[in-house]
């Protein structure tokens, strides 16, 4: 019985902690777009019409 004194707060201390990173990720764009990482895998990178194909573009140094 004196196990449950220190494991419910423990446990609600878990569950504020897991709620708390799961508005994070919310409020951080982390689940904005769910379906381009999968469609990424589907197209061939060596397609040079395929946008992930193109180099990055390096900026320019301008005097």
């Amino acid at each position: 019985m004196s196990a449950l004194y220190w494991l419910i707060p423990a446990a609600l201390v878990l569950l504020g902690l897991a709620l708390w990173l799961l508005f994070w990720a919310i409020g951080n764009g982390q689940y904005d777009d769910l379906d381009s990482p999968g469609e990424r895998l589907l197209f061939d990178e060596q397609d040079p019409a395929h946008r992930a194909a193109q180099p990055p573009k390096e900026p320019h140094d301008e005097p």
